[in-house]
């Protein structure tokens, strides 16, 4: 048979092809972790709450070129701040620890709204918009909203006067004794679990058909899940 009789005659031609690199497999074995025995204390973040904030804003966007018509919006939030501020502890005794009943959560950031629609004209691409929309508040926490109570050390300062040596009436103001104790804490912190959105999106300014707009009116409703963290000590028990 003749090496011509071999060709394919209609070779498939893969357009878009790129150079690839097949790799060695590669041995692997078990290995023996190291453990540490009995019930070691372990310094880990630990969940302090899980909430849902509900967040309703409203927002005006402006459209140019102008628009005829919304094909999609894709959407994203992000958090910009989120702190905890205690505002009621019960103290831990014989310590200067705190453990915190009640806080706010501030939470600042802004929802990424990226607007795709078709212009007026009969032949044209889709027209992109992003836009950023922002939204802040708080919410108040409660001892049972804690699946973990915060902790919190509280600083001292003590200071000590002295009586002047000349005037048993007076006391000194050049002379002063000062002590204090600063402790430093982990820092509570966020992390976002998840967004769901609801929203109404229009033109403020009713339209014709095949009339384009220049503003697109938004009301929407972002149910935000976020996780507060505090790093903190705990024994582990169940090894």
């Amino acid at each position: 048979m003749s090496n011509f009789q071999n060709e394919d005659p209609c070779p498939i031609e893969v357009p878009c092809e790129v150079t690839g690199q097949n790799r060695v497999p590669l041995s692997d074995v078990g290995a023996t972790p190291i453990l540490t025995p009995g019930t070691p204390i372990v310094k880990v973040p630990v969940v302090l709450a899980e909430r849902t904030l509900q967040i309703v804003v409203e927002a005006n966007v402006p459209l140019e070129p102008a628009a005829s018509e919304i094909k999609r919006v894709l959407k994203n939030a992000f958090l910009t701040q989120c702190k905890l501020v205690p505002v009621a502890f019960t103290p831990i005794s014989g310590t200067n620890f705190r453990q915190v009943t009640r806080a706010k959560l501030f939470v600042e950031g802004y929802i990424r709204k990226n607007i795709e629609y078709a212009s007026g004209d009969c032949n044209a691409a889709l027209l992109d918009r992003i836009a950023h929309i922002p939204f802040a508040g708080f919410a108040d926490l409660t001892e049972a909203d804690f699946l973990t109570r915060p902790i919190i050390a509280s600083s001292s300062e003590a200071t000590s006067r002295f009586i002047n040596p000349h005037d048993g009436d007076l006391s000194r103001l050049d002379k002063y004794y000062f002590e204090n104790t600063v402790f430093y804490n982990e820092q509570p912190y966020c992390e976002l679990i998840s967004a769901a959105f609801f929203e109404l999106d229009y033109s403020p300014r009713p339209t014709n058909l095949n009339e384009v707009f220049t503003e697109l009116r938004e009301k929407i409703v972002l149910d935000l899940t976020v996780k507060v963290l505090q790093t903190q000590q705990v024994q582990v028990t169940g090894l």
